[in-house]
């Protein structure tokens, strides 16, 4: 089997870059034949179809990205497999990716999504995200990085630390968790809640919008926005310096984060819907918040980044979910068990990790992959 992997390569710290990648290291692992190239480049994708000789180009991205990853492996004579996440709804390509012989998703949120938005469930397979579970592993408080990480962050050694990390907030569903702390009437011990944000413009407008909520729910002397650009090797440590990772995400086809949280030991608190149905055991090793509202909408104007000229507006048939919600009551009532017990953080943590490893390592989920393609595309 010789396998052309198509994603940001070499790997940024984004979430599709580590999708990529981690398939590329378990693929090695095995023993398959692979290499990897950065989706956008052309001259050296085309390099590699003539030499390398590729049996199947597997490309990451989502359905916009079907000019890179699928069209163009095509336009030269390749078998194109796309390993895809959701975007909200899909406005295009339906007949390319209906062509195909397989398609590779996320989750079975994901699945739902192409199949309601007109893609054939049938060459439709399910590969989840891989972990390191190497690198994400359990770690002390009192393990010298751990504390660095706290000190840093301003957490006293005396509180339990709730992180949300994202590329802002809101998106990962800071704004109920913040609701859900300022509803908490019971005795809790000392917490703080960080928000570990990505700096760009969007997010610098989204922080002020979240400061202030924190302000006008008499919070914000215990929310805190680190906005800082980290690198992977970074993200580990950050985690096992939590006590509880807290994202019920607006909008989550996969969860990595919270899977990752998980390998560090880490009881989550998540949302009822999209992936992390797939990620998390509910009352094992996450509380997942019912879904208090959806977000639909009825049309969307796109243009050439999405395949269509410009400002051309697309009518839904059925109105699309394009956010979710989670119940803040429901998140406040997990927050109090995992803040007030420390025996069940540490239950849960551990179940977590024993999860992570049995279903979501990297290893696994490249076995998986190799099992998905033979079978599917009869490649060895």
């Amino acid at each position: 089997m010789k396998v052309l992997l198509l994603y940001d390569y070499p790997p940024s710290p984004s979430g599709l870059a580590t999708q990529g990648d981690l398939l590329y290291r378990g693929l090695l692992e095995l023993g398959v034949e692979v290499h990897a190239v950065h989706q956008e480049s052309e001259l050296e994708k085309e390099w590699y179809y003539r030499w390398f000789k590729p049996d199947v180009v597997v490309g990451v991205g989502y359905w916009g990205h079907v000019p890179e990853i699928v069209l163009h492996p095509q336009r030269n004579g390749m078998l194109a497999v796309p390993w895809l996440v959701a975007d909200g709804y899909i406005a295009n390509y339906q007949e390319v990716l209906n062509a195909l012989p397989l398609i590779l998703v996320t989750s079975n949120w994901v699945k739902e999504m192409y199949v309601r938005d007109g893609i054939d469930a049938a060459n439709i397979e399910v590969l989840p995200v891989g972990c390191d579970t190497d690198a994400f592993l359990p770690l002390s408080k009192e393990h010298p990085k751990v504390q660095a990480v706290r000190k840093t962050l301003g957490v006293a050694p005396e509180e339990l630390l709730i992180l949300t990390m994202g590329g802002d907030a809101a998106s990962k569903g800071g704004r109920e968790v913040m609701q859900a702390l300022a509803a908490i009437q019971e005795p809790v011990p000392k917490w703080k809640y960080v928000c570990k944000v990505w700096p760009q413009p969007r997010t610098a407008k989204q922080n002020l919008s979240d400061q202030e909520l924190a302000q006008s729910l008499g919070i914000a002397d215990r929310v805190h926005f680190a906005t800082s650009i980290i690198s992977r090797n970074f993200v580990p440590y950050l985690l096992a310096a939590c006590d509880v990772y807290a994202a019920p995400s607006r909008l989550e086809g996969f969860g990595m984060l919270q899977v990752e949280a998980g390998a560090c030991g880490k009881p989550v608190i998540g949302i009822r819907a999209m992936g992390m149905l797939d990620t998390m055991l509910e009352g094992k090793t996450a509380f997942l918040a019912g879904v208090a509202e959806k977000i639909v909408v009825n049309e969307v104007v796109l243009g050439p980044e999405s395949g269509y000229e410009e400002n051309r507006k697309l009518i839904f048939d059925v109105p699309r979910t394009v956010d979710y919600r989670a119940d803040f009551t429901d998140i406040k009532t997990a927050m109090v068990q995992l803040l007030q017990q420390k025996i069940l953080r540490e239950e849960m943590g551990a179940a977590a990790r024993a999860h992570v490893k049995a279903h979501f390592d990297y290893r696994v989920v490249a076995a998986r992959f190799k099992e998905i393609v033979q079978r599917k595309l009869n490649i060895q």
